[in-house]
């Protein structure tokens, strides 16, 4: 593996990132613009209506979050000028074919200029509608594959997955491709154009029968999540993602490929300064709802690796990648997490988390310390009796509010108990694999990449991916949770 300088390589290029607004894609466009201000041009492709709500979403999610506060000092008061000569705008969705360009000459101009792709567009939401997880996450990444084929100085394709993609299986789980097809349970007829059309009809017969706008949402969630069930996969989210990478891998052609699956990304551990973090993000709900007094027990196997990457680490591993691919490397798969090198357990979490909340506690909305305890860690495999433990909890919780919903409904306010169980045990449902997970992540293919990086050309110190340099315990202590308080909290 023949590696080079990053920054030398991104110098004079132009790079097209889907998925602007997200999380990963906004801290990959500031280390880019931060390290290397030589960057020709970036295109971000972002849905917008036009032009001007494309600008609008660029200043309110992107260049205007305090994410790029560094970026702002560096410049000054040519920030603006810096910003609007390197960034480009486009308006777009993966969802359609041409990524629904509707410009032209824009398009022309993308196709003839792009060196790299970096397909970072996707919904997130376990329990996403079918509908839109389908167009986003697997059927996106073929119309982002198509479009890069049109690119004619195209050097490779970054396509962003997940390491869940491998549902719930347990032990050592490599770095290989899934076949066009392939299942999870070996149920066999897996067929992604079969979906689309399945999707298509459902939506299609929903609204002859007059369905409401509520009751199609409804229906297509439950349609994902019935339909990843057949095949092995624990959610709608996975289930998709799996597809796009299945679709990439049948479809790519000559288009050179490397596929980044990060396992749980969370806060920055370094750049562009530590603990940066976007909205409440996987296991952090669990913390803040902790942190906030409301959580007392919740189910877990308390000794299962938890396996976290900091954001920064991950888009590092991305373009120490991108580099090693675009210079003829073939293609590859790169699990970037920490399970194998550096694993942190859920025992640990549930200890940082009591030793910091108990430090330094929040207060809730009449100013008033919120003191928090031992958490109740259902640590048991058998899920029944989990499900049947936490029903049982709620259904308590039920009765002692039974007397507050009865006044509430005279008052005008009905409070529906029996939905919020429903609510709460379907969020259990979703979350149980990942709660209950075995599994640990072969980074082989990435420690290759590693050691290759070390030893060549790259800036190591600047492009840092080895989760091995993190202490878990001072970074949830002093970084992560903080990092909860100040960006997410507030």
């Amino acid at each position: 593996m023949e590696l080079q300088s990053i920054l030398h390589f991104l110098q004079d290029k132009t790079v097209l990132v889907t998925g602007a607004t997200g999380f990963l894609a906004k801290i990959f466009v500031e280390k880019i613009l931060r390290v290397q201000p030589n960057i020709k041009k970036l295109y971000l492709l972002l849905r917008a209506s036009d032009s001007i709500s494309a600008t609008q979403r660029l200043h309110n999610e992107i260049t205007g979050t305090e994410l790029f506060r560094l970026l702002k000092e560096n410049h000054g008061a040519e920030f603006n000028s810096f910003i609007s000569k390197k960034l480009t705008l486009v308006p777009g969705d993966i969802s359609h074919e041409d990524l629904n360009l509707k410009d032209s000459v824009v398009k022309e101009e993308i196709c003839r200029e792009t060196d790299v792709i970096v397909n970072l567009a996707a919904t997130t939401n376990f329990d996403e509608r079918y509908d839109v997880a389908l167009g986003i996450n697997a059927l996106g990444a073929k119309h982002v594959l198509s479009f890069a084929k049109k690119c004619t100085k195209l050097k490779v394709l970054v396509h962003v997955s997940t390491a869940y993609v491998c549902g719930e299986k347990g032990g050592l789980i490599t770095e290989d491709p899934y076949k066009m097809g392939e299942s999870l349970n070996g149920v066999s007829g897996l067929n992604i154009d079969s979906e689309k059309k399945l999707v298509e009809e459902t939506l299609k017969q929903l609204q002859e029968e007059g369905a409401t706008e509520y009751e199609i949402k409804v229906a297509m969630k439950d349609l994902g999540l019935k339909r990843a069930n057949t095949y092995g996969w624990p959610n709608t989210y996975v289930f998709t993602k799996a597809m796009g990478e299945m679709l990439v891998g049948a479809l790519k052609g000559n288009v050179p490929v490397v596929i980044i699956r990060p396992t749980i990304v969370t806060s920055t551990f370094k750049e562009p300064f530590p603990g940066w973090v976007e909205g409440v993000r996987t296991i952090d709900s669990v913390l803040v709802a902790y942190g906030k007094g409301k959580l007392s027990c919740f189910p877990a196997d308390i000794d299962a690796v938890f396996d976290a990457i900091p954001a920064d680490m991950v888009v590092n591993a991305m373009l120490v990648a991108m580099v090693a691919h675009a210079n003829g490397e073939d293609d590859k798969i790169y699990h970037v997490g920490s399970s194998m090198r550096n694993p942190v357990r859920y025992s640990n979490l549930t200890d940082y988390g009591l030793r910091y909340f108990t430090s330094k506690p929040l207060k809730n909305k009449d100013g008033k310390i919120v003191k928090v305890g031992n958490v109740t860690v259902l640590n048991s495999i058998d899920s029944f009796r989990t499900y049947m433990f936490i029903r049982y909890m709620l259904l308590l919780k039920g009765l002692e509010l039974a007397n507050k919903a009865f006044c509430q409904y005279f008052r005008g306010t009905y409070l529906d108990l029996n939905r919020k169980i429903q609510i709460v045990m379907r969020l259990v449902d979703l979350y149980r694999p990942y709660l209950f997970f075995n599994g640990v992540f072969d980074n082989m293919n990435t420690e290759k990449l590693r050691v290759a990086a070390t030893q060549g050309g790259v800036e190591m110190d600047m492009f840092y991916f080895d989760p091995k340099m993190i202490d878990w315990e001072y970074y949830f202590m002093n970084i992560h949770i903080a990092g909860i308080n100040k960006y997410v909290l507030k």
